[in-house]
């Protein structure tokens, strides 16, 4: 008896020893550190919205959409942030587990610039020796690149740098004629006159009100944790709110994350960032995106409707 009794009250203190309500662990991979669209999950965190709404964020920041979609295809992270649109149709439409959730990005903020001295102002000045940037194959910077050759009949050649600072690098070092960024990243490095500005991702009229990129998850974690997954996404509006609010903490954290200055991370949300881009709700210019998709060779033919629904499954 004594020994039941004593072991009753061990496991009495190692129930005692667990948490009350344990939340769930989100594990998600996240294209471009730094980013104020990318940043939601981070700020969420530091708030304590999403512990609030009982989920906890293990975060994998990546160099682009390649990066953070092997992940959620292997199944080894439950769902992946900023990913390009046109990377993850390609991926379901070669039969890869994942499916859209939300839309992270409509619109871009991104940019594309080179050194102070080169001799080029804009697009249409580069020719077939010149060479421009974009993050990974399948990113959303990737099928701007694309858009940028086929509007503008573009002879330069395109290459994968990785991140915003890689690419700075390889610019600086005359590794690559035209990076890109998004801000607030090189932003200081345009205003001290090191750099100047080439092109904007709204210059190519096919990103023009675009949803370019979005959230995925993998379609085994979404149909084994959907209560998890839907409750990150009301976290992830709340946070959303809760950076466009006034909230002077909101800035002092992103300025921290970012590296950057309290006044430089209000000016990047103001000036760059409107509200109805971060929006999860809606994926916008779903037809032009397919026919966009087929024209830069992402597919070989439109999704049917079927394939479609099935692809998108928006956690309002």
């Amino acid at each position: 008896m004594k020994k039941l009794f004593g072991f009753a009250l061990a496991i009495a203190a190692a129930l005692a020893s667990l948490p009350a309500n344990a939340d769930d662990l989100i594990k998600l991979t996240i294209g471009q550190r730094g980013n104020w669209d990318t940043a939601i999950a981070h700020l969420g965190t530091k708030a304590g919205i999403f512990k609030k709404h009982g989920v906890e964020l293990e975060m994998v920041y990546t160099s682009g959409s390649g990066e953070t979609l092997q992940p959620v295809i292997a199944g080894s992270v439950d769902a992946g942030l900023a990913v390009g649109t046109l990377g993850a149709i390609a991926a379901y439409a070669k039969g890869a587990p994942v499916r859209i959730v939300a839309a992270q990005a409509t619109g871009a903020a991104d940019y594309w610039y080179a050194k102070a001295s080169a001799p080029f102002n804009k697009l249409a000045d580069l020719t077939e020796k010149n060479t421009i940037a974009y993050s990974t194959n399948g990113s959303s910077t990737n099928s701007v690149v694309r858009a940028f050759i086929d509007e503008f009949k573009l002879k330069a050649r395109p290459v994968a740098t990785g991140n915003a600072p890689s690419t700075l690098t390889a610019v600086m070092t005359g590794q690559v004629d035209v990076g890109w960024a998004s801000p607030p990243f090189g932003l200081k490095e345009i205003e001290d006159g090191r750099t100047k500005l080439v092109a904007r991702a709204t210059d190519a009229a096919l990103v023009r009100g675009q949803t370019i990129r979005v959230i995925v998850a993998g379609s085994n974690a979404l149909a084994r944790r959907k209560d998890a997954i839907a409750r990150f996404m009301r976290a992830y509006r709340e946070t959303i709110d809760y950076m466009y609010g006034d909230n002077p903490q909101a800035m002092t954290d992103y300025g921290a994350f970012a590296g950057v200055s309290v006044a430089a991370a209000k000016r990047v949300r103001d000036e760059f960032f409107p509200k109805s881009l971060v929006d999860p709700d809606e994926i916008h210019g779903l037809d032009s995106l397919m026919a966009e998709a087929v024209t830069l060779k992402f597919i070989q033919v439109p999704l049917g409707k079927q394939q479609i629904a099935d692809m998108i499954q928006l956690q309002k």
